[in-house]
């Protein structure tokens, strides 16, 4: 079972987000086995919210504490079970070229997916994970989306430094 809260920084983009969500994690000295999360907050105040889930009640209570006094909006439990995984169990060694066997094994990633493809990719397909690779939760499995790349490899969707939009303009 983990133990979640939820923090919402007020931060408007995923790249900040992700990055404050780094920092937090290092400055609370939290372990690999933590799950941390980025969460689109729809509506008036449109926004990313990060998530932290724990190994266990003693920790939980140690991190709200923390972040409170740090004067961050700290609520229990997650916003949406949909989060975007920035921390997870792996992730340091998800980097460079791997095969879809070599994610699944090194890391908490549960699945592999291509966008357009009916079934997941063979074991043996290789990955260029271009140092970013942020799987979703989905139906309670943490799933990796990619998509085809030339010399029939494969990328994550998400690309490590998107162009903005209208950035032609």
């Amino acid at each position: 079972m983990r133990y979640a809260l939820t923090v919402d920084p007020g931060v408007r983009d995923l790249r900040t987000a992700d990055h404050l969500l780094r920092e937090l994690a290092a400055e609370l000295a939290l372990a690999e086995d933590v799950f941390g999360c980025t969460h689109l907050v729809r509506g008036d105040r449109p926004r990313v919210a990060l998530s932290l889930a724990l190994p266990s009640e003693p920790l939980l209570s140690t991190v709200r504490e923390r972040l409170a006094a740090e004067g961050h909006e700290v609520c229990d439990g997650l916003p949406d079970p949909a989060g975007r995984a920035v921390l997870y169990p792996g992730a340091a060694a998800v980097t460079a070229t791997l095969t879809v066997a070599q994610v699944l094994t090194r890391s908490a990633i549960d699945r592999v997916t291509v966008l357009g493809a009916p079934g997941p990719p063979a074991p043996g397909t290789l990955l260029v994970t271009r140092d970013h690779v942020r799987p979703q939760w989905r139906d309670g499995e943490l799933v990796l989306t990619t998509m085809p790349a030339a010399g029939g490899v494969l990328v994550p969707f998400e690309v490590p430094e998107p162009t903005p939009c209208c950035a032609d303009h």
